[in-house]
């Protein structure tokens, strides 16, 4: 892949070439030491991959991240110093069209770094592949009836997201107090060393208490409960949530096709399927999955995508049963499962 740095640190900026350096497959396109900067280059030479600091003079990472993705719009990964410190600012650049979040190596002070960058960018490789494959491989899962279920909870919201997906999830939830009866999971693809902070950083931005998922969890009604894993998250036929690795060299982790074929295949109250925005393919076979089951299914337009990616992919397949802008699809949440604004 052709990669692009923006740092304004300059020892950063060499550590992260010497990383992309030390690789065959990879060449450093171009180095920015501001956000504007990064902008006018990347309009002029558009890399596949910008490794994006937060923290730079005039605009920011986060703002820059914004403006390349509304005008010539390439995969992006933030790549900055102690990113647990500065949640707001990453889940913001996440929000405007950022894949994923990592250290900066020379920074973090731990062996590996370079490992783990090398290993974010051979994902974003991977997405960048599989951004036209729509067939996900599940898990095994039994296909028996529900034997039992929690008797209070008549209702699922599955949400599913990627890039641009924190904001968007945030909005789309705002001011709602979902009703007793209903559950909802929140399937985003963030890398699980990050998932408890995104969980704190929504439970602020809503009026619903806000949780992690663990292996073995059930629903809760009233919680908007959230993937952790770098596994797949599934819903067995007794509603128990829990995670699987197959299929392993699935690009997309967790897979929001994974849980909506779950959803689908296990839940027979009723069930609203979300798709947002993000890159590639992911979750809209599974909405097609939920549609067919006789659930009702929504996907965001193309003009409030950060990314119109898995949108895209569930409206050419006709899943969705209406593709709304994101300000429309919080109203028709409430009408449909009631609650409190």
């Amino acid at each position: 892949m052709k990669i692009a740095i923006a740092n304004d640190v300059a020892m950063a900026a060499e550590a992260l070439r010497r990383v992309v350096a030390s690789t065959q497959e990879h060449q450093v396109l171009w180095i920015a030491r501001t956000g504007l900067e990064a902008l006018r280059m990347c309009v002029d030479q558009r890399p596949d991959l910008i490794l994006m600091d937060l923290n730079m003079p005039g605009m920011d990472g986060v703002e820059a991240t914004r403006q390349i993705m509304e005008q010539c719009p390439c995969a992006i990964l933030v790549v900055t110093g102690r990113p647990h410190d500065n949640v707001n600012q990453v889940f913001r650049a996440l929000g405007a069209g950022a894949l994923d979040v990592t250290a900066t190596p020379v920074l973090q002070g731990q062996q590996g770094g370079d490992a783990e960058l090398l290993a974010k960018i051979k994902t974003v490789g991977k997405l960048i592949r599989h951004s036209g494959s729509s067939q996900a491989m599940l898990p095994k899962t039994a296909t028996s009836q529900p034997d039992r279920r929690d008797a209070a909870i008549t209702t699922l919201l599955a949400i599913g997201a990627s890039t641009g997906g924190p904001l968007a999830v945030a909005k789309m939830l705002a001011g709602w107090r979902p009703p007793a009866n209903c559950a909802l999971v929140v399937v985003q693809h963030i890398d699980e060393n990050f998932a408890d902070n995104f969980a704190r950083w929504l439970g602020e931005q809503l009026d619903m208490p806000v949780r992690a998922i663990e292996h073995g969890d059930e629903l809760v009604a009233g919680t908007l409960l959230l993937a952790k894993s770098n596994d797949h998250l599934t819903l067995d036929q007794n509603y128990r949530l829990g995670y699987d690795a197959a299929p392993k060299d699935y690009a997309y982790r967790p897979s929001v096709d994974v849980f909506f074929h779950c959803v689908a295949r296990h839940w027979r109250g009723n069930a609203v399927g979300v798709l947002l925005t993000g890159m590639g393919r992911d979750g809209a076979d599974g909405l097609l999955a939920m549609r067919r089951a006789g659930q009702t299914t929504i996907a965001q337009d193309q003009a409030s995508s950060a990314v119109y990616g898995m949108p895209r992919a569930a409206a050419e397949l006709d899943a969705a049963q209406m593709i709304l802008p994101l300000d429309k699809i919080g109203p028709i949440l409430r009408s449909t499962l009631g609650g409190k604004s």
